[in-house]
């Protein structure tokens, strides 16, 4: 209980500085932390997939989450696909990551098959 209340303080003090920044850090924060999200989820998401033989139904599904991922849960949204998964990203630092993209090579081989974030021009 007494964790809960560390985090929501935490939490808040950082609502109260985003005022403070400049844009750019923001931006740059949004990104970092996006990135980190989304690719937590696909690695815990697909981590299930290998134990389990199938993806789960729903991010809550997913087994042995870490406090720390649960963060990352709550910056996605997770849909599974008849084949695969949609996987969204809402949120990173303080906002939704505008310009988040990876190569070609990063969406090869995974079941993920839908999602907001583009793949990066050459």
């Amino acid at each position: 209980m007494k964790k809960s209340y560390v985090m929501v303080i935490g939490l808040i003090c950082m609502i109260l500085m985003v005022g403070c920044f400049p844009k750019e850090f923001k931006e740059k924060a949004n990104e970092e932390f996006g990135d980190q999200h989304f690719k937590t989820v696909i690695a815990l998401i697909e981590l299930h997939k290998v134990r389990n033989g199938n993806y789960p139904d729903k991010l809550d599904d997913v087994e042995y989450v870490g406090e720390w991922d649960k963060i990352a849960f709550n910056s996605v949204e997770y849909k599974k696909l008849e084949e695969g998964y949609e996987l969204n990203i809402k949120n990173g630092w303080v906002g939704k990551p505008e310009s988040l993209s990876y190569p070609k090579e990063f969406w090869e081989g995974l079941g993920l098959k839908k999602s907001n974030l583009k793949e990066k021009s050459n």
